[in-house]
């Protein structure tokens, strides 16, 4: 039997190595075992590894250093670390070096094996060397001539040091793309360091960009390099540029002309070589025009736009997704789904896609969950599209197919009319964040309790 790929386990404590080299070739892995991280880097240098899953306290050689040097040797190779002393600052730090994941002891076996499976498909996608492969280039799927374009800008932009300004859809695969022009660069073996912009509250963003020095605020108990000090001779990804504050934008301004900057509450002058790629799903141009976003900024950052389309506009791709979406979740659920039914594919063709690639995912990965053959059919698929359409078609939806509400009251009673339109309206935004109740109940300023509720009580269904 063909093995699924080749994990090596690195982690001081025999038992441990042992376990899960046990666990690996029972699921179909070739396992090598390392006892500290030089071990683990003179393996890699002989044997061709899918996957690292590695200890972070280890003498000799620690995890985040070994985490380090394996990028170095190869930026796409997915790290998992592993650790019985979980800490805020090893997670950050491991996932800002490029982890693919941090789990701490003790794991339970479905989530080390749903991490495992998600790291050797993004390693391997679809079982082989996606730049050689029709419709895969750097982990994109695509073979529509909108994403061969997109293919061919990158192979040609990647060479230079020019900034990428990433255009498109929440879901469109954004950072995808800025990670296939750093790896198709020439500083790819240099560290790639994402960041999400609007995740960070604005008094941290110009530590986290910049870093800080010890006692510059109530915190800072020590030095700490910023993600552009990180990225030195790399690329920084920066998602969600539209959403800095204008001082914020003012400081990245002077950090691209000077290539320098100051730590927060430092006086040192920090020399940078670091290539910026930023994405937004904003109209960068209309912010610029409503005085929101700085122009000279914006040329700096936009020397090479590049606009991601919506999978509506690519619907070609959809069977190639779906293929990989069903590998990838059938290796994590351990299922043998293999194919969806004509009618089930259909019924993805056929959809819009408001949340896109990662829509689709969503989908299939449901569909995966919830089918107990090997064939994916429409009942599967039903929280996902059967459901909004027929939300769409509801006469909540259409307003002329309705009765005035005051005329449907005086038939059957205030009551029953309020409960029917609260019920279209809370499953209308159910569908609309994916059946998360947490962001359904803050979509309509209700709390969560007060949705789980209400749910309840209208015997909704999701």
């Amino acid at each position: 039997m063909k093995s699924k790929g080749t994990i090596l386990i690195v982690d001081d404590e025999l038992s441990m190595r042992e376990f899960l080299s046990i666990l690996l070739e029972k699921d179909g892995y070739s396992a090598l075992a390392a006892a500290n991280g030089k071990e683990a880097l003179r393996l890699l240098d002989g044997e061709k590894v899918d996957l690292i899953i590695s200890d972070i306290r280890m003498p000799t050689m620690n995890g985040l250093d070994l985490l380090a040097a394996a990028k170095k040797i190869d930026s796409n190779l997915p790290v998992v670390m592993i650790t019985a002393y979980a800490s805020p600052e090893d997670a950050v730090s491991a996932m800002k070096i490029g982890a693919y994941d941090y789990i701490t002891k003790p794991f339970k076996l479905d989530e080390i094996r749903k991490v495992i499976a998600g790291a050797i498909s993004r390693s391997r996608p679809l079982g082989g060397d996606n730049d050689s492969e029709v419709g895969k280039f750097s982990g994109i799927i695509g073979c529509s001539q909108e994403m061969l374009k997109i293919f061919d800008l990158v192979r040609r932009i990647a060479p230079t040091h020019a900034n990428v300004m990433i255009y498109g859809e929440s879901g469109t695969g954004k950072e995808l793309v800025a990670r296939a022009i750093h790896h198709h660069s020439q500083v790819d073996a240099n560290a790639f360091v994402p960041i999400t912009c609007s995740a960070i509250p604005e008094s941290l963003i110009e530590s986290e960009l910049f870093g800080h020095v010890k006692g510059a605020f109530t915190g800072a108990i020590t030095n700490k390099a910023g993600l552009f000090e990180q990225a030195d001779n790399g690329s920084v990804f920066l998602d969600e540029i539209g959403e800095l504050s204008p001082l914020i934008q003012t400081k990245l301004l002077r950090v691209l002309q000077e290539r320098e900057f100051k730590r927060v509450g430092g006086s040192e002058t920090i020399k940078v070589n670091v290539r910026v790629i930023c994405a937004t799903n904003r109209n960068l141009e209309e912010e610029v025009i409503a005085g929101r976003f700085r122009e000279d900024l914006f040329y700096r950052l936009a020397v090479v736009p590049l606009r991601l389309p919506p999978l509506r506009e690519r619907k070609e791709d959809i069977p190639l997704l779906v293929n990989y979406f069903l590998e990838k979740y059938s290796l994590i659920f351990q299922k043998e789904v293999r194919e969806l039914s004509s009618y089930a594919m259909q019924v993805l063709m056929d959809y819009d896609y408001p949340g896109n690639v990662r829509e689709l995912e969503n989908i299939v990965e449901r569909g995966v969950a919830l089918e107990n053959s090997n064939i994916i059919l429409p009942e599967s698929l039903v929280l996902s599209t059967h459901r909004r359409r027929q939300l769409e078609q509801s006469p909540l939806a259409n307003d002329q197919n309705r009765k005035p509400l005051a005329d449907e009251a005086f038939e059957v009673g205030l009551d029953k009319v309020i409960e029917r339109v609260e019920k279209e309206i809370i499953e209308a935004a159910l569908i609309r964040t994916n059946q998360s109740k947490m962001r359904a109940a803050e979509l309509l300023q209700l709390s969560f309790r007060s949705l789980r509720y209400k749910v309840q009580k209208l015997d909704i269904t999701s």
